[in-house]
């Protein structure tokens, strides 16, 4: 299956009570389409997963489904470091109507790679949707090592591999040696340009919330071999991106929203909003790259 270029990790939008606020993720979806996501990610990292119940995750990953019509594809993250857990969402999330699931490693429990390969497996076998591995070594407490990657790109639904560990050899050695239509996207904004130079797909974001249009550009202008004009559109674009990392993710992107006027509310707990001086610096980076901030 073919997830595009920018896959925008979408984050939950709260309302005061910081319940899901459902009209106010009508109107990100909208928002996200209209500028540069090529397919969204529900119930990531990004959009506060370990804070969410497993009823408030299907809930949200059958009315994006509803709400984007099949415009682009929706991708549900139904990971977690239980299997059996984990097959029980990836069901229902397929009854819900979405395109493709994401399966991050599991974290806390720290399993061999042996069992990184079992688990995977089984959540593949159980479902019909295509499958997305979410390597994130930073969070989960555990790197899946490529080998263990290439391994399962052998399992017929297994299609692709968000890399987050920051590890370019790693990353090489995956695009490499799995087949040609398993596809490997960067789980970090700043290494977007770097990791599609050694041959990956494109980008996992949370800085496309806000630059999905500019993102888009630079990652066509490096496909249409402008390469000089694809780098300075990174370089330029890498203050904002790393603005977006300053703070625990997705604190410093749900601030940008609100002050570009995109209500997404707040965090829940154990995350806590900006204070005043980190919102003022993110409003200064925001403004030095030309986005409109309204707030």
């Amino acid at each position: 299956m073919n997830f595009g270029k920018i896959i925008t990790a979408m984050v939950t939008p709260l309302d005061t009570n910081r319940d899901i606020d459902f009209p106010a993720t009508e109107k990100l979806i909208e928002h996200l389409i209209a500028n540069g996501s090529d397919g969204l990610v529900v119930a990531g990292t990004t959009g506060e997963s370990p804070t969410l119940t497993a009823a408030e995750k299907l809930a949200l990953f059958k009315f994006t489904a509803e709400k984007v019509n099949g415009r682009i594809p929706v991708i549900a993250g139904t990971g977690s470091n239980d299997t059996r857990t984990s097959i029980a969402l990836t069901k229902q999330a397929e009854e819900a109507g979405v395109d493709g699931i994401m399966l991050v490693t599991p974290y806390y429990n720290k399993p061999a790679q042996e069992g990184l390969f079992q688990h995977f497996k089984a959540i593949a076998e159980a479902t019909r949707l295509p499958v997305m591995l979410y390597n994130i070594p930073g969070r989960s407490a555990v790197n899946m090592a490529p080998e263990t990657i290439i391994r399962l790109s052998a399992v017929a639904n297994i299609v692709s591999v968000k890399e987050a560990s920051g590890n370019l050899d790693a990353a090489s050695m995956i695009i490499e040696e799995t087949p040609a239509d398993f596809t490997v996207y960067s789980g970090d904004d700043g290494l977007t340009l770097p990791l599609m130079a050694i041959g990956a797909d494109g980008i996992i974001s949370v800085a496309s919330h806000i630059i999905g249009n500019e993102m888009q550009e630079m990652v066509a202008n490096f496909t249409a071999g402008n390469i000089k004009q694809a780098a300075a559109q990174h370089r330029k674009l890498l203050p904002i991106m790393n603005a977006l990392f300053a703070a625990p993710n997705p604190v410093p992107v749900k601030t940008a929203l609100q002050l570009m006027g995109i209500q997404t509310g707040q965090v829940r707990l154990p995350m806590i909003p900006l204070n005043e001086v980190e919102t003022a610096t993110l409003r200064q980076l925001l403004e030095a790259g030309n986005i409109k901030v309204s707030v």
